[in-house]
């Protein structure tokens, strides 16, 4: 039944159900006869009959990019610890794939930043993907040279 509003609107009147055989959704209120979807408070959005659901045959993805690249971070601090022990030479470039070799770092790393915790007190020639300005300060300031890959 549609009625007319002072102001020339037109509003549709909202079903009540429950009240009556006559109105069209009286006695089992439009829910069929019996079973669990005719009684109340049931949700059963997502089950699957007892089948392993979708949303938990599927891997978990979270926020984990899934190509993110992984950065080996090493501070100065440590590269002078390695320098110390003699791992690493004084002469030799110190580079992702050296420190690989090395096995100072994994293999699944890709690219590596320096940071400039500590302090340094040899002249060093490093090879980095990224570097922070501090730890440029302290390599420059001991007379050492600095080269960023471009990717």
């Amino acid at each position: 039944m549609i009625t007319l509003n002072t102001t020339t609107q037109v509003k549709k009147k909202k079903i009540r159900v429950g009240r009556g055989i006559g109105s069209g959704k009286g006695k089992t209120s439009g829910r069929g006869i019996k079973g669990q979807k005719s009684r109340s408070g049931v949700a059963i959005k997502s089950f699957e009959g007892g089948q392993m659901p979708l949303y938990r045959r599927l891997p978990k993805r979270g926020f984990n990019p899934i190509r993110k690249e992984k950065i080996a971070k090493i501070n100065v601090d440590k590269i002078q610890y390695l320098l110390e022990k003699k791992i690493l030479k004084e002469n030799e470039k110190i580079s992702l794939e050296n420190l690989k070799n090395k096995k100072i770092l994994n293999k699944s790393y890709k690219k590596i930043k320096v940071l400039g915790s500590g302090n340094i007190n040899f002249k060093l020639d490093i090879e980095a993907d990224f570097i922070s300005k501090s730890a440029k300060e302290k390599i420059e300031k001991v007379g050492g040279t600095i080269l960023i890959r471009k990717v």
